[in-house]
């Protein structure tokens, strides 16, 4: 998958590329099933991290598409499509219930604190990555793209 970096993302997307706003904290693209939904990821602590190696770009944690007809997992890792397993709805529900919890941590509204620390909490100043891809600082990206 091919990665564009823009300040808005175009109102028709090409198959097979992310569009990246980092002005907005979004990546968008077309389902790498071949569906053709368009797959929007917000890019915060709570949600999605991008991390850019200045080749390709990878998505952590993986894309569930669970409330589309094709249910398609996968992971954008160093520009690929990495297909994940399949969920049952139980887990399905498990996940979304934990991903509800996570968003509410960081944007406020949660009343009950005395859960386990998400890892989304863990990492509320810095996006969640995998171990083997690098730190990017904002600095970075400022060289090629200004402000």
């Amino acid at each position: 998958m091919q990665h564009q970096f823009v300040q808005y993302i175009p109102e028709s997307l090409e198959p097979d590329t992310l569009y990246v706003s980092l002005e907005y904290n979004i990546a968008v693209h077309k389902c790498a099933c071949g569906c053709g939904v368009d797959v929007v990821t917000p890019l915060s602590p709570a949600e999605w991290a991008l991390t850019y190696d200045g080749d390709s770009v990878s998505l952590w944690p993986s894309i569930g598409n669970w409330s589309f007809p094709c249910k398609s997992h996968y992971v954008i890792k160093h520009g690929q499509v990495r297909w994940a397993a399949k969920f049952d709805a139980q887990r399905i529900r498990r996940v979304q219930e934990s991903d509800s919890e996570a968003k509410a941590r960081q944007y406020g509204g949660l009343a009950d604190r005395t859960r386990t620390r998400t890892a989304a909490e863990t990492f509320q100043s810095e996006p969640i990555r995998t171990p083997d891809e690098p730190k990017i600082r904002k600095g970075f990206f400022r060289k090629f793209f200004g402000n």
